[in-house]
């Protein structure tokens, strides 16, 4: 803990602030009272109100500069209350400021470290404030330490912990692009102050997001079994598996790393029968770590089993942080109170919404649709954003990426130069009304991403490689959710395979759900119009809100944590500036 070095106010300064604060930072003439002279001030009930001002609060800044990113953050919020003090009523400190404290001391629940928000002694400056008597120009100035002090230490600790220690808006290396939590500090510091009301609970000091707290539990939990020991490593003594029905030391191993908060003896013979619970165990484990539930240990289940207790902590942390900049209101007012959340690492697609549809609640929205969805791969990997479902296209074309046509279809037409017509494809102007384009006036020897002038896409059908719809929300990725005819790869555990856009297992259940209030727009309608062969353009009533996010950590509604594998190495790099 770094204690405040006190400094002695100029003449000036001090003069000033006796005054009540600088002209037009502290109160207005019209509010103050006729002074006869600076001895008047020091009659106690002839003091004016306790109040601060911005050169204070610039001098205080300066001798601390670790509170210098919020400085206009601290400008504002005094200004706004004239710089009435914030934390003191009736010149005693308000009960706030020790809880806020106590927040601070326990911040390491919230995977943050509390020495950083240590930069005052708050204990030795309270018990100072408390030792003088009366209201004289010392006990003034320690209480605008005092309150300076608490707010720019609040900014601190509360932009961290509502908008998350890194800025994924200004650090190159994180990406994530969903539009960030914009939450107003100042009016956040308000509401614990009891001069606001919020629907939001800032005056418990406590987190947004259900998904955030639960990841916190969790990761209580596996610091609880870390300080027991952790859990053992799984060794198999010289085999390459374990299932239902072996007999080894080495099942007691596994029976015990998956309870370890139960007392299990690896030495006693009695746990060394892989039965029929522990295969359910097993299947559990998998399940939760999205590996292929056979219930055999071997492979990539052995390899997870043995990931150490120091990285699912570190791991559970940096997705606690990635809560931190989702947006405290999930749906903007003007938009249906529903949202599609499309989780990469987890290959799946989720509906949420508020059944009440009302978008002054503050409540959180329940899941009403879920589904597989196969994604970009590494080298083509799916962007992390937030955007708004705007339209539906039934029977759609695919404009195909020049990206692809230099890569992909330009050493087949070289090969063959009528390979387009195997492949339902054809060639045509970039214009309102595409003509046309004969592949053999093309010199593909030529063709580059940026000078390929053309647009290559393939005609609507069952092969088209969109499938028979598409759910466009624009955006500068040009990624969208898509019907597949490769129906064969949601069955697969892992399902990184598209070149960035989202590929659907149920394509019509979600564009029933999203036509819903369009009552001509049924299932047979959406059918017949998916199979006829022309493309169909339907605008949706109400724009629908859309997230592409990337967690490998999260705890479902039953508090099961789940992990997942690092698909596109984005944890590596965040765990770099997290705990760098």
């Amino acid at each position: 803990m770094i204690p405040y070095k006190s400094r002695i106010l100029t003449l000036s300064t001090l003069t000033l602030l006796l005054l009540g604060g600088l002209s037009g930072c502290g109160q207005g003439d019209s509010d103050k009272k006729e002074s006869n002279g600076i001895a008047d001030l020091f009659k106690k009930e002839e003091l004016p109100q306790a109040t601060t001002d911005s050169l204070f609060i610039k001098e205080y800044i300066a001798a601390e500069p670790e509170f210098k990113e919020h400085a206009d953050l601290m400008y504002k919020f005094y200004g706004d209350r004239n710089y009435k003090l914030a934390w003191f009523n009736e010149n005693e400190l308000m009960p706030q400021a020790q809880k806020f404290l106590g927040v601070i001391d326990s911040s390491s629940v919230e995977g943050l470290n509390p020495d950083k928000y240590k930069l005052v002694n708050f204990s030795e400056l309270f018990q100072k404030y408390e030792q003088l008597d009366g209201q004289d120009s010392t006990r003034l100035h320690l209480q605008q330490q005092i309150d300076v002090a608490l707010t720019a230490s609040y900014f601190n600790y509360a932009s961290d912990f509502y908008r998350g220690r890194i800025d994924p808006t200004t650090n190159n290396n994180v990406n994530w692009e969903v539009k960030r939590n914009k939450i107003k500090l100042d009016k956040a510091l308000q509401t614990i102050l009891e001069e606001r009301e919020s629907t939001y609970p800032y005056y418990e000091f406590e987190a947004l997001h259900a998904g955030y707290t639960r990841l916190r539990d969790a990761l209580q939990n596996y610091r609880n079994i870390q300080e027991k020991g952790g859990w053992p490593k799984v060794e198999l003594g010289g085999k390459k598996t374990l299932q239902k029905g072996d007999s080894a030391q080495a099942v007691a191993t596994i029976r015990k790393r998956l309870n370890p908060n139960k007392p299990i003896e690896v030495n006693d013979k009695r746990n060394w029968h892989f039965d029929e619970k522990l295969e359910a165990q097993v299947k559990q484990f998998q399940m939760l770590h999205g590996l292929k539930e056979d219930g055999v240990v071997g492979g990539g289940t052995l390899k997870t089993m043995n990931v150490p207790i120091e990285d699912r902590i570190e791991q559970i942390m940096i997705n606690m942080e990635r809560w931190r900049w989702i947006p405290k209101r999930m749906v903007p007012k003007n938009l249906d109170q529903k949202y599609i959340w499309v989780n990469i690492p987890e290959y799946k697609l989720y509906i949420y919404e508020d059944p009440d549809n009302d978008p002054e609640a503050e409540r959180e929205y329940k899941e009403v649709m879920n589904m597989r969805v196969v994604v970009g791969k590494t080298m083509n990997a799916t962007p992390i954003f937030s955007e708004k479902m705007e339209y539906v296209v039934l029977a759609p074309f695919w404009n195909v990426p020049n990206s692809i046509v230099e890569k992909e279809i330009k050493p087949k037409m070289l090969n063959n130069p009528d390979w387009l017509d195997t492949q339902n494809m054809e060639i045509v102007t970039k214009e309102k009304d595409p003509k046309p384009v004969s592949p053999y006036d093309i010199d593909w020897e030529e063709v580059t991403e940026k000078n390929f002038q053309y647009m290559v896409r393939q005609k609507p059908g069952p092969k088209n490689s969109l499938g028979q719809l598409k759910f466009l929300f624009p955006n500068e990725h040009a990624i969208y959710l898509h019907d597949t005819p490769a129906d064969a790869l949601f069955s697969q555990t892992d399902r990184n395979f598209s070149h960035g856009c989202v590929r659907l297992e149920k394509p019509v259940e979600l564009a029933k759900y999203v036509l819903q209030d369009m009552p001509e727009w049924d299932e047979n309608s959406i059918r017949e119009v998916m199979n006829g062969g022309e493309e169909k353009w339907i605008t949706l009533p109400k724009k629908i809100q859309v997230y592409l996010v990337y967690f490998t950590s999260w705890v479902d509604e039953d508090g099961n944590v789940h992990f997942r594998e690092d698909l596109y190495g984005h944890d590596k790099t965040l765990k770099q500036q997290y705990f760098g």
